[in-house]
């Protein structure tokens, strides 16, 4: 993918939160005191009437933002993915989640993308955690254009919600004028023979595996599912009626993220093969990212091999 552009997708929450906090001043931001690597540092210059910074402090942090919630405003909690499911994970559920605040939970470091820190700060379990949880939505954005149009859209639509963002930089494969939907699948190419479903880093992934599939004369149904909770159920459905044959490829352990979620939708159907392309339910180490992503079979390749054994 190096023909495409790379930005981290925390780069755009952080410039689209400072852009919301000018437009509403009832939208905060709640730090725990990593703002420079979570990129709140715009909103903090600009707008420090707007901004908390509760110290190395999680749960305190979740319980803050559930108080200014219950006032009307719009807090965003802002950590690394690790600490902001699991640390927090109580208090999301009953500050949070039990009363339904509109509190969101903005994360940076989702996934394997922090490489070499290791496996402390690694976050594989993160989305399936907390999809679990009634009230909350969890969302993860492919690219620097989706995760601005993402946290926007999660900024005006009430109640909790988790977006997951990237420390590497990812190729940008959004235009500027893409339009997301929280819930909704985001089609990127229509296909028949194959249907790939992939969310945040692991798109542009699937997007190669799918042009290299294109070439072999195999057609590909290709959906960024940026929303694990609610799940698109009629996007699943279709693929499953229409071509029977499902790869997910998420950046997640394939234990009740993505993959479960579809899994979930086949099994109740009754019908198709999904085959989960993740995180094999093991830790990760200090190592780069896409060796990280290798040692997992998180490659165009591997894609490639399993969707041709499907067929």
């Amino acid at each position: 993918m190096s023909e495409l552009k790379k930005i981290p997708t925390r780069e755009g929450f952080g410039v689209e939160i400072a852009a919301l906090g000018h437009e509403n001043p009832d939208l905060l931001v709640v730090d725990i005191d990593i703002g420079k690597s979570c990129k709140t540092g715009q909103f903090r210059k600009e707008l420090p009437g707007q901004y908390i910074n509760v110290g190395i402090a999680e749960q305190n942090g979740a319980g803050v933002a559930a108080g200014l919630a219950t006032c009307g405003k719009i807090p965003f909690v802002v950590t690394y993915a690790v600490f902001g499911s699991l640390r927090i994970c109580e208090m999301i559920r009953q500050e949070i989640c039990y009363p339904n605040l509109n509190v969101k939970i903005a994360c940076s470091h989702g996934g394997v993308t922090p490489a070499n820190d290791g496996a402390s700060h690694q976050s594989i379990e993160d989305m399936g955690v907390l999809r679990t949880l009634p009230n909350m939505t969890v969302i993860m954005p492919a690219d620097y254009n989706a995760a601005r149009k993402l946290v926007r859209a999660a900024a005006n639509t009430y109640g909790p919600m988790y977006l997951r963002f990237t420390r590497d930089a990812m190729p940008q494969v959004y235009g500027e004028d893409v339009e997301f939907t929280i819930g909704k699948a985001h089609q990127i190419q229509d296909g028949k023979d194959i249907a790939i479903i992939a969310n945040g880093d692991t798109v542009s992934i699937a997007m190669e595996a799918a042009r290299e599939l294109e070439t072999q004369g195999i057609s590909v149904r290709l959906l960024d599912m940026h929303t694990i909770k609610p799940l698109d159920v009629e996007a699943v459905t279709a693929c499953v009626n229409d071509i029977g044959r499902i790869i997910t490829v998420e950046d997640h352990n394939i234990i009740n993220g993505l993959g479960s979620a579809v899994c979930e939708v086949a099994a109740e159907m009754g019908k198709g093969i999904v085959k989960r392309v993740g995180i094999q339910d093991q830790y990760g180490q200090s190592a780069p990212y896409e060796r990280l992503l290798a040692m997992n079979g998180i490659t165009a390749g591997n894609i490639v091999r399993i969707a041709k054994e499907l067929l």
